[in-house]
């Protein structure tokens, strides 16, 4: 049965963090309050609208909202492309003998399991710091030039790593390119979610996720077209790819219209209503950019009555507290339910006594995979919530990985054991990027606040490298035959923080589906629980929500 918040009759008494609030009644002249009453009218009109747009009417008004959404994310691409790149590049001979050392046991040249953790967690420091960086930088400068400047710096971090002379060097330039690399996972993910409407926001958002897994293809296709090449060039020439990704990226950035949520929170109404005017059509009767400004303007005032700070602090405080914590656990679970066994179905079909070539062949078949499986996250999402998603999705994995850990308990001798764990992988990485993969995209932009999208974002994406780090130090020490040598049993340590993110999910996450930020505000500021939120009624236009509007536009201070 749906549940209907109650609302306060008294126009000027309003709860926020669990306070109520008293004000004086302020009378303003008949043209003000004639004013104050179209601006709410307008606002609301705008809501209805975006709301109720299908997603096919959505497309038609907003090709080039998708569009320079998809330029912006596309950015990650780079990101996932480079971070396959040294978990593979440790099986190619010619990398290992530039930057390992020699072992007498085996007579082989090879990467210890401390100098690989180091490396992987290389990328993620710098990644934290520009993550931070990137919540303060864009919050001043916009999106679009904070991503400018960042496609500027990786052109030129590349450098390093295509001429490091030793592993030190490459560590630093790692370390380099891994700011940049937050800037794009920040402003991506906060763009997309701000130029779209209700009905394409998940679709945008989690294309993000697919940009990781085209990465991920192409840096397989090209490890597999230089595995049989014993020169430098074998592992340069990867790394100097990249190279053709910022010019292409810096043109169509620099065009890309400025996010108009964020020029409304800036108070420059006008630049937002041009730059939502160059991401709509001309031929939609309907469509109204007043009502649609009304209705950010609208929203951004009520945030600003909920939460008036907009720091990084402000996003510990009151109810954007559980609003931090939700997108952050959700992008950890994406660390800690196993997926970091995703990358390592080679070294599992190498030991099946698979040639590193068809190894490799395997391996463009997993991420070819995966993005099959985001694509059809897309349409389970046009008919399932996110939560739901989220459920089965970590339940499916926590079988799939028990299934790996009774599978690691057989005779490493057993090469068919190895054939069905890599196997297995294979159908975990389809999993996982049909459900928690995408949609975790999804979520962190929509259960963030707009006025605290960008550091919420931040937040929860540090925390995710910050459980990067400590997985991938886990994953290499348990599959590194010097180290821990636990190799598929690995799947059972795996398995119990996936069902620690299940048992999250359950009682934590809620269902923001067909919601609008408004509507999503005042749920949370009404502390309603997470199994209740799809059934809960709200309406961001009624008596009390408006008086709060109208405390702001009358310069009130509560």
């Amino acid at each position: 049965m749906s549940e209907t918040v109650e609302h306060n009759e008294n126009p000027h008494r309003h709860e926020s963090s669990g306070l109520a609030h008293e004000e004086p009644i302020i009378h303003h002249s008949t043209v003000q309050k004639t004013e104050l009453t179209s601006f709410i009218h307008e606002a609301k009109e705008g809501a209805e609208l975006e709301k109720q747009m299908t997603l096919s009417r959505a497309l038609k008004l907003y090709p080039k909202a998708a569009f320079w959404s998809i330029v912006l994310s596309t950015a990650l691409v780079m990101e996932g492309y480079d971070t396959l790149l040294l978990a593979n590049f440790y099986a190619l001979p010619t990398f290992s003998k530039k930057y390992g050392i020699l072992n007498p046991a085996t007579g082989k040249y090879t990467i210890s399991a401390p100098w690989r953790s180091g490396l992987s967690d290389g990328a993620a420091v710098g990644e934290i710091l520009g993550l931070f960086l990137t919540g303060l930088i864009s919050e001043r400068i916009g999106y679009r030039k904070t991503i400018l400047g960042a496609l500027v710096m990786i052109t030129g971090f590349i450098f390093i790593t295509f001429f490091a002379v030793d592993i030190k060097m490459l560590l630093v330039g790692e370390i380099l390119c891994g700011l940049p690399w937050g800037v794009f996972q920040t402003i991506s993910t906060a763009y997309a979610s701000e130029v779209c409407p209700v009905s394409l926001r998940a679709y945008l958002t989690t294309y993000n996720n697919l940009c990781w897994v085209i990465g991920h293809f192409i840096a397989s296709g090209v490890l597999r077209g230089i595995v049989n090449n014993t020169t430098a060039e074998a592992y340069r020439i990867p790394f100097g790819i990249q190279w053709m990704w910022p010019p292409l990226l810096i043109v169509g950035v620099y065009f890309a219209p400025e996010s108009p949520w964020w020029l409304v929170r800036k108070g420059r109404l006008e630049e937002a209503k041009r730059s939502l005017l160059r991401l709509t059509t001309k031929n939609d009767p309907d469509f109204d950019a007043d009502k649609t400004i009304a209705m950010m303007e609208h929203t951004n005032q009520l945030e600003q009555e909920m939460s008036s700070g907009t720091s990084y602090l402000d996003c510990f405080k009151g109810v954007d507290l559980r609003r931090t914590e939700i997108c952050t656990a959700a992008w950890v679970a994406q660390s800690i339910c196993g997926s970091t066994f995703i990358g390592y179905s080679t070294t599992f079909y190498e030991q099946a006594g698979l040639p590193t070539v068809d190894a490799f062949d395997m391996s463009m078949g997993l991420y070819a995979i995966a993005a099959v499986g985001t694509l059809l996250s897309w349409w389970v999402m046009t008919f399932v919530g996110r939560r739901k998603i989220y459920l089965v999705g970590t339940a499916t994995m926590c079988v799939i990985l028990f299934i790996v850990g009774m599978l690691g308990i057989a005779p490493k001798t057993n090469k068919s054991v190895s054939w069905a764990v890599g196997s297995m992988i294979l159908v975990f990485a389809f999993v996982y990027d049909s459900t928690v993969g995408p949609v975790c995209y999804s979520l962190v932009a929509e259960m963030s606040s707009t006025r605290l999208r960008a550091k919420t974002i931040v937040i929860a994406r540090n925390f995710y490298n910050i459980a990067g780090l400590v997985t991938n130090v886990l994953i290499n020490y348990q599959l590194t035959p010097t180290a821990w040598d636990w190799g598929a049993k690995a799947g059972f340590f795996w398995l119990g923080t996936c069902f620690l993110c299940f048992v999250w999910t359950f009682f934590r996450l809620p269902e923001p589906k067909g919601r609008s930020y408004s509507e999503l505000d005042i749920l949370f500021e009404k502390k309603i629980p997470a199994r209740q939120f799809k059934h809960t009624k709200v309406d961001p236009y009624q008596v009390e929500h408006v008086a709060i509007v109208e405390s702001r536009a009358k310069g009130d201070v509560v």
